[in-house]
């Protein structure tokens, strides 16, 4: 079994493909290791096992809305393309989104990964209840409300604590987004004025290739307010309007892109770069990604910037956002503003382990944290370090998994 773009290989002995809880439990007690798998999503061994895998792929893929309590109930089995769709049709919607449709909320959730927005924490921080399948083989329900602090610990879990049915997430009314996109913003103009930019409109994305001192687009994403009329601004920042539909890699297709040129449409076919129908990004590829303090987000870009020569090569496409602090133990965003930049690199596994060292030591003194479910080379104890409550986590992990049901290589690496 692999990944979704085919570059990781997985380690398991078998896989299982549980239907119901009943069935998960009873697969949980007879496992001695046991590891979730969703849309494998993942380019890191985080989800990896060389025990068994539990594919919630044909799992309970329910989707149910209490509009009373303000939140949307949902199945391990659900993605956020069809989430999106149901919520909207009845008038809800997500804070925001990430790039793809086609993850898992609940593998999405479980990493820690994150749409764009200066002001929007990432996608776990709308997480408001969870059902646990833990070692024990029970079926257990854990809450903000009645967990409080420790429930932080929970949200952004990697798998670590067992397995996650189903969870509660914040809804708000629906809203509309338009998305526009500017070409070549200068590198001098986005040191000036970084905050300015990737606050200035409701979710900003800057793509790049590294080359020319140059932003190659920026995607701004406007939440739309009514009566006031969409962004018809011909120049932002120096940058030019896109006068055609664009694919964050030039050279390909934007067929797979969500709609350009300003044109209004619902917030889940707007915030995501791409459509739930087409194949994403380029397919065959890996990635990585880096966390920031947004005060140091223009020096790193500056040093990467510098290194230009060593890594377009083995680069198809970066792309730089934001994300809002949150209180999730295990995220990077924990108690501070972050800017990520993410590497979305060709599937050429040779240069990519070349060039992981030569980023990571130019911005060490940066303190990147990495995402966990991309491919990174720092060092385990450095890792660690970036996370506080890094103690709290492990031992709430020896509480609900005492023997290691859920622990992998990964985990033992970087977490426990």
């Amino acid at each position: 079994m692999q990944n979704w773009s085919k570059t990781l290989t997985f380690s398991s002995s078998e896989v299982a493909e549980p239907c119901s809880v009943d069935e998960l439990q009873k697969l949980t007690l007879d496992t001695p290791s046991l590891k979730a798998i969703g849309t494998k999503h993942s380019f890191s061994e985080v989800a990896d096992t060389d025990g068994t895998h539990a594919s919630l792929a044909k799992f309970d893929q329910f989707i149910e809305l209490n509009p009373e309590r303000g939140v949307v109930s949902v199945g391990a089995g659900v993605r956020y393309g069809e989430l999106g769709d149901y919520l909207h049709k009845r008038g809800y919607a997500l804070h925001n989104l990430a790039s793809l449709p086609h993850i898992s909320v609940i593998g999405a959730c479980a990493t820690a990964t994150h749409g764009s927005g200066n002001g929007n924490g990432n996608l776990g921080t709308a997480v408001r209840a969870m059902e646990l399948v833990t070692a024990r083989g029970s079926a257990e329900v854990f809450s903000k409300e009645t967990h409080g602090e420790q429930f932080q610990g929970m949200i952004a879990h990697l798998g670590a604590l067992g397995i996650v049915t189903k969870v509660d997430l914040e809804v708000m009314p629906t809203y509309s987004v338009a998305q526009t996109i500017y070409e070549r913003l200068k590198l001098a103009e986005l040191e000036r004025n970084f905050n300015a930019i990737t606050g200035s409109a409701y979710s900003v994305s800057l793509f790049t290739t590294w080359r020319d001192n140059l932003v190659d687009q920026v995607w701004l994403k406007d939440k739309l307010i009514p009566n006031y009329p969409p962004r018809r601004d011909v120049e932002f920042y120096g940058a030019l309007a896109a006068q055609r539909k664009l694919h964050p890699i030039r050279e390909l297709d934007s067929t797979p892109c969500t709609d350009q040129l300003g044109t209004p449409g619902a917030w889940h076919e707007r915030l995501p770069h791409f459509r739930l129908s087409h194949t994403p990004s380029s397919g065959d590829e890996i990635q990585t990604e880096y966390f920031f303090s947004r005060h140091d987000a223009p020096e790193a870009i500056r040093r990467i910037f510098a290194l230009g020569s060593e890594i377009t090569p083995v680069l198809f496409i970066s792309e730089i956002r934001t994300v809002a602090a949150d209180e999730q133990w295990l995220s990077p965003a924990y108690k501070n503003d972050r800017v990520g930049i993410h590497f979305t690199w060709k599937p050429d596994r040779e240069g990519v382990e070349r060039v992981l060292p030569i980023i990571e030591a130019e911005l060490a003194d940066l303190n990147p944290i990495p995402h966990w479910a991309k491919v990174f080379r720092l060092d385990p104890e450095v890792v660690r370090s970036r996370y506080p409550r890094l103690k709290d986590f492990q031992e709430l992990a020896r509480d609900l998994d005492p023997r290691g049901k859920f622990r992998n290589n990964f985990l033992d690496r970087y977490v426990l």
